[in-house]
This record gives structure tokens, C-alpha cells and sequence, in this order.
């Protein structure tokens, strides 16, 4: 054999050696080596992963919840919601409806799908609800089938049943509705919503875009929310995602009960969820929809005080125990009291303050108003309060909100210009102090601006003075708000001679500039007294 042959087959046999040796390697990315460095595995190391076995991760001590079983139980009571509403009727609650528009945060509270389908003037919309009783009592948003001509019902196992609406409340923004079925319908059971903590698993189960049966799941954020969309505001916010459509449907704690009806997200950019949902506590629920079912409509207590938020200041004037953790001041401070009212028959008088009611702590006006209203008329109830430094108590009957016709206020609330997003307070001794007031100033005193109401784009301010309406003075807020009303039944904008800074000045506010105008009334048959 020539040298060049042997040379030549000495490099075919080196060749078939290295492929060889190949064969049996793998090549795999060394962790934190250069770019393109690898490490090589031969034979024997291939051997010993390959008896190794398969890798099987231990499981954690602390599981994430399973929530199949309880969907599973719970989701034939869910249904679908399909109303009809008149194109119009759609526009002016688009626009307006509960607070929405106008700057505010909270973009309308998705009953409606991405594209709505106009049909002869008519658009449908969809939502969500939960069957309550086996005789078909269904629960829902009052947005969802507010002005609706015709309301469907679509269970979980696809079957439709057409809805008669037996009652709305637009303050809770709750309805109830009736479907009529050949069998009984399986439904849940209203859960404690006071009961609930921030912090615990909860799940939402609704019909989102049109995707009915859709289920989500998340964490109780908060409790007590007041987002400004009614007086009487107390939601439970979540982190579950919730959208257009999940109006109306059930919020799930573990144990399979209601805690919630999904109602609002906030949303700054006017799209979908960013984890910041409301659903209206099922406390609230159940007070709501007993009344619907029995009557057709809703009735709420009345104390008979309009009350004000305590300010540092105004607690040591009024010789408050301070908070050893200084806390901002709780409790509702009694501006005046309406006479004749339950308020005055028991006994409360002006700069009395608020601190619990049936043995619930009352940490602002507005949570005593929430508490109040949910009262049934002629119960009694016991309230605490400070007055002269010392603490109190006593026994109120509850009165009827409904027949009190009382424009000033509901449990504790300052009277409210509704429409025009302000809340009003009397013109007290102690204001007349804060604000360097004489006793030959008279009007009502703007106690909080709405956010993005027509108020608030107007340029009126907390702490003016309210002097007159329309040209006719006012001295106190039901005297305000009824010169309010005139003048939006007139269509006309409001003009207002306040006082500011020792300076009279006068502002006009248009009802149509901004999400709390348009009419005085919202169409539910439902006083908007505050």
C-alpha cells in the first residue's frame, strides 16, 4: 500500500471513528458559559440519567385552591341574560348611567357586548344572573334590563325561557326577574357577606362578551367600597377578572354560596378588565330582593339627620376621644335634625356625633346612611353617640323614607344635589366658626363635590355657600335641592349665588355637562331623595 492510500484510508477510518463517537453524544447548553459553549455528555453519563428515571416534582405543602368541584355544583344555577332595549333608551343610559361618563373612572358597567346589534331600533344586550329559587326567581343588575322591551333567559344547558321582570331598584342597582320552567330549577343560596375578609379566594362565574359559563377566579381586595355610583355604595372589590357581560352574575366563596352580584370594574381606559372589580354585597341582596319579591319595589328607613364628615379640628372642638393611633376621626356628626322626624322624637340634637348603630361602628355619613336605609321601617333600633364629650346611647324607631318625603336626608346623609354631584350641609354655628361666617349669612354649605359632575366642571368648591337658586334664596339643603329640581324640570341650567371668601359671585351649571345631569329623575319609579 502507497503512503498517499494508507494516508487516504487512515483518514476515512478517523472520520468513521468521530462519527461514531458522535452518535453516542449529546450536546447541551452549558448554564452561565459563553456564547456557543457547550458541554458534551458521553456514554456513560447518558447511561446513568436514562437509569435515573423520569424526574417527579414533590408537591408543595400549600396547594392553590381546585375550584372544579364548586363550579361544578354551582354552574347550573348560572344563566345568561338578553334584553332588548330601545336604541334610544341605550344611548341616554350609555351616556349617563350610573355615574358613568363625564370623567368619572367607571366606564358603563358592561351589560353590553363589544358590537351591539340594532335590530328595528332595538338593541340587545347581554348580561348575567342566578337563579335563586327553584320556582324561578332570578337575580340580576337593574342596568341589564333597565328600559328593556323583552328579557330572555338562557340556562346553563342552553335551554331559553322568556323573563318577566318583577321589580327594579336603581339606588342598588338590583332587579328580579321570574322565568316560568316545566321543573324545578336548580339555584344557590344567598352566602354572609359581612362575613367575608380581604384576602379569601372567591369566584365569578357570568357571561362576559357573550361567553356564557365563563369562570374566574381571584381574591376579596377590599370590603366597604363607596365608588360613587349611588347613596348607598358598600361593594366588595376583587381582583377576579370580570367584563362586559359579567354584570348581574354571582361572586362564589369556597363554601358555594353567593357573597356578591358583579356590577362595576374600573377601568381608566374605557376597555376591559385591570383587576379592579365591585360586586354588590349579598347583604344588600338579600334585603333588595325579599322587598321585590313581595312588593314590586323597595322600601327604606329613615332617621331624619343630615350629618357631616368630622375633621381633625372640628373633633377636638367638639371634645372627640382621640384615636391613640391617630386615625382620622369616626362617626357621623349631626349638622341638624329634621323636626317631627325619628331622629328628633328619640332625642338626637345637632352636634350630637354618630359612633355606632345596632351595634355596628358607623365611621362616616355615608355608612350610616348605608345602615339606615337597610333597616325596615318601624324597627327599633339602638344607636351610640358622644355628645358633650361623653358617650350615650338610645332606642330609634326607624321611620319610612317614602312617606317622610324628606329631600334632606336618609340616615345620616347631608343632603345631596343629586343631579348636580354636590352634597349640602346646613349652615351650623360651629361651619359659621370654620368659616368665618356672621350670623346674617344665610344659605347651605357645599359639604363634597362628585367627581366629574356638572358641579365639579362648574368650578363649585367644598366649604361655599349656597345663597340662592334661580333667584330664590335658600337656607337650607331641602330648600336647595327643590330649587335644584325646579330648574332641571325647566331644562334650564342652574344659577347659583354662593359666597366665597367673603366674595358674592354667581355660577351657572348646565345639567348636560357632565355624567350626573340629564333629568330628575332616573325613570324607576324611585324618589331620589338623599
Amino acid at each position: 500500500m502507497s503512503e498517499k492510500s494508507e494516508s487516504k484510508f487512515f483518514g476515512r477510518a478517523r472520520r468513521k471513528k468521530f462519527l461514531a463517537l458522535l452518535a453516542g453524544v449529546s450536546i447541551v447548553a452549558e448554564a452561565g458559559a459563553g456564547i456557543g459553549s457547550v458541554a458534551l455528555l458521553g456514554h456513560n453519563a447518558a447511561h446513568a440519567q436514562d437509569a435515573a428515571g423520569a424526574i417527579k416534582p414533590s408537591s408543595p405543602s400549600q396547594k392553590l385552591p381546585d375550584f372544579v368541584n364548586l363550579v361544578k355544583q354551582v354552574k347550573p344555577a348560572v344563566v345568561s341574560i338578553t334584553s332588548m332595549i330601545k336604541a334610544d333608551a341605550a344611548e341616554a343610559e350609555g351616556g349617563g348611567m350610573g355615574g358613568m361618563g363625564g370623567g368619572s373612572p367607571f366606564p358603563f358597567p358592561f351589560p353590553f357586548q363589544m358590537v351591539p346589534q340594532r335590530s328595528h331600533q332595538l338593541i340587545e344586550a347581554r348580561g348575567s344572573g342566578f337563579v335563586i329559587s327553584a320556582d324561578g326567581y332570578v337575580v340580576t343588575n337593574n342596568h341589564v334590563v333597565k328600559g328593556a322591551t323583552k328579557v330572555t333567559v338562557t340556562l346553563d344547558d342552553g335551554t331559553t325561557l322568556p323573563a318577566k321582570i318583577i321589580g327594579r331598584d336603581g339606588k342598588t342597582d338590583l332587579a328580579l326577574l321570574k322565568v316560568t320552567s316545566s321543573q324545578k330549577l336548580p339555584f344557590i343560596e344567598l352566602g354572609e357577606s359581612d362575613d367575608v375578609q380581604p384576602g379569601e379566594w372567591v369566584v365569578a362565574v357570568g357571561n362576559p362578551y357573550g361567553l356564557g359559563g365563563t369562570v374566574t377566579a381571584g381574591i376579596v381586595s377590599a370590603r366597604g367600597r363607596d365608588i360613587n355610583e349611588g347613596p348607598y355604595d358598600n361593594f366588595i372589590q376583587i381582583d377576579a377578572p370580570i367584563n362586559r357581560g359579567n354584570s348581574g352574575g354571582p361572586l362564589f366563596t369556597q363554601d358555594g354560596k353567593v357573597v356578591g352580584v358583579n356590577t362595576a370594574i374600573l377601568s381608566p381606559s374605557g376597555g376591559g378588565s385591570i383587576g379592579i372589580g365591585f360586586a354588590i354585597p349579598s347583604d344588600t341582596v338579600r334585603s333588595v330582593t325579599d322587598q321585590l319579591r313581595k312588593t314590586g319595589h323597595v322600601v327604606r328607613g329613615y332617621l331624619g339627620v343630615n350629618a357631616q364628615v368630622i375633621s381633625p379640628a372640628m373633633a377636638k372642638a367638639l371634645n372627640m376621644p382621640a384615636s391613640p393611633s391617630g386615625a382620622p376621626p369616626a362617626g357621623a356628626l349631626v349638622a341638624s335634625v329634621t323636626p317631627d322626624s325619628p331622629a328628633e322624637k328619640a332625642g338626637l340634637k345637632s352636634e350630637d356625633i354618630i359612633t355606632d348603630f345596632n351595634g355596628q361602628k358607623v365611621a362616616s355619613p355615608h355608612d350610616l346612611a348605608v345602615r339606615v336605609a337597610s333597616i325596615a321601617p318601624g324597627t327599633d333600633a339602638k344607636m351610640g353617640y358622644i355628645r358633650a364629650g361623653k358617650p350615650q346611647t338610645l332606642t330609634v324607631k326607624i321611620g319610612n323614607l317614602a312617606s317622610a318625603n324628606n329631600d334632606g336626608g336618609i340616615g345620616g346623609a347631608a343632603a345631596s344635589g343629586q343631579h348636580l354631584g354636590v352634597s349640602l350641609t346646613p349652615l351650623t354655628s360651629d361651619i359659621r366658626r370654620q368659616l368665618g361666617l356672621g350670623n346674617d349669612v344665610h344659605g347651605v354649605v357645599v359639604n363634597d363635590i362628585q367627581p366629574g359632575s356638572p358641579a365639579d366642571q362648574a368650578g363649585i368648591r367644598p366649604g361655599d355657600v349656597i345663597q340662592s337658586v334661580g333667584g330664590q334664596s335658600v337656607d337650607t339643603p331641602r330648600a336647595a335641592v327643590t330649587a335644584v329640581r325646579a330648574a332641571l324640570g325647566a331644562k334650564k341650567p342652574v344659577l347659583l349665588r354662593i359666597l366665597r371668601d367673603g366674595q358674592s359671585l354667581f355660577i351657572a351649571i348646565s345639567p348636560d355637562g357632565g355624567s350626573t345631569g340629564g333629568s330628575p329623575s332616573d325613570g324607576d319609579g324611585d324618589d331620589d331623595d338623599q
